[in-house]
């Protein structure tokens, strides 16, 4: 898939690889939701499938937080990138605190809350035009829209991958 460089391109982008990711859920039998069968996001480690749920709903809720700040006035250099605690060059953990956030939630839980948020987002997207979202870095060098991309589509697509990937070794 091309990286998005147009409100278009990224709202296409977000829905088709959405779409993709709910055809790939559906094959997931309930009983294995909650199974530790899939690598995790730190080495060595295993997640379930609602895992990766709550690390896709961890990440759309954490760029809708961001926004969240800058519209109640905070500037962008005053924002804990990637979130208060944690830095870039440990993200396992960040994605392990996900898991815990949502760990009491079920598949169709999780799938609830994650359409809520990527709907979210794209009506963040639809508040933005291109220049706002392409034509100027937003968080080091960065635009805003790659940065959404980040966290929704590219993540959207690699989880798909996963549950591909593990639906075909059973």
């Amino acid at each position: 898939m091309a990286i998005p460089n147009s409100k278009q391109e990224l709202i296409d982008a977000i829905d088709g690889s959405y779409a993709k990711l709910l055809q790939e859920l559906a094959q997931v039998p309930p009983s294995l939701a909650r199974a530790p069968v899939l690598e995790g996001h730190v080495k060595g480690t295993r997640m379930s499938v609602c895992d990766l749920l709550a690390y896709l709903l961890g990440w759309n809720v954490l760029v809708l937080h961001w926004h969240a700040q800058l519209r109640d006035g905070r500037r962008i250099e005053d924002i804990a990138f990637p979130a208060e605690g944690f830095t870039w060059n440990a993200l396992g953990k960040l994605a392990q605190r996900f898991y815990a956030d949502y760990a009491e939630l079920g598949m169709d839980a999780l799938l609830q809350r994650l359409d809520v948020a990527k709907n979210q987002l794209l009506a963040l997207v639809e508040a933005h035009d291109d220049a706002q979202l392409y034509g100027q870095p937003w968080n080091t060098h960065y635009t805003m829209g790659r940065m959404i991309q980040f966290n929704t589509s590219s993540p959207y697509a690699n989880a798909r991958t996963r549950l591909r990937a593990w639906r075909k070794t059973r």
